[in-house]
């Protein structure tokens, strides 16, 4: 029996994909809050900054997010697929021309912020929106048939 090679990476490859990560592209802001184990405690640390490059490479994708902290850049690789990762959220989307803005590294204050995209920003909040409305709904219908039997039973 002759196995594809492919399709033996994905079966083991498999159980480890994460979900629920939220899309995101370069140039968006990200708050990425991940576990610290410092001797035996175990922490989370919140990580905020601008992408600067994906890399998609199925378990192996990574995402490079910048930030400037006390006038030093800094820049931290993060594996997507990471147990280590709490938590990714999009804090702001931006708009740049280049797929890896790296340009900005050389950029000072004003100079290197990035223009929101307001298309993008306009749609989240419409999905969102949508969300919760669609959740009120069910906790409303959830509450009225928690009531229901008790009423019955009075």
């Amino acid at each position: 029996m002759k196995l594809n090679r492919g399709a033996l990476l994905k079966a083991v490859e498999q159980p480890h994909y994460r979900e629920g990560i939220p899309e995101f592209r370069s140039g968006d802001t990200v708050r990425v809050t991940y576990r610290v184990v410092e001797g035996k405690r175990e922490r989370l640390q919140a990580f905020e900054g601008v992408v600067i490059k994906i890399h998609r490479n199925g378990l192996n994708s990574t995402f490079t997010v910048r930030k400037v902290s006390y006038g030093e850049g800094v820049e931290r690789i993060f594996p997507f697929h990471s147990p280590l990762i709490d938590k990714v959220e999009v804090v702001s989307y931006g708009k740049v021309r280049q797929a890896r803005p790296y340009y900005l590294r050389e950029l000072r204050g004003k100079a290197a912020r990035i223009k929101p995209d307001r298309k993008r920003t306009q749609k989240a909040a419409e999905a969102y929106a949508a969300a919760k409305a669609a959740g009120g709904k069910k906790k409303k219908k959830a509450k009225k048939k928690a009531e229901a039997p008790a009423s019955e039973e009075a």
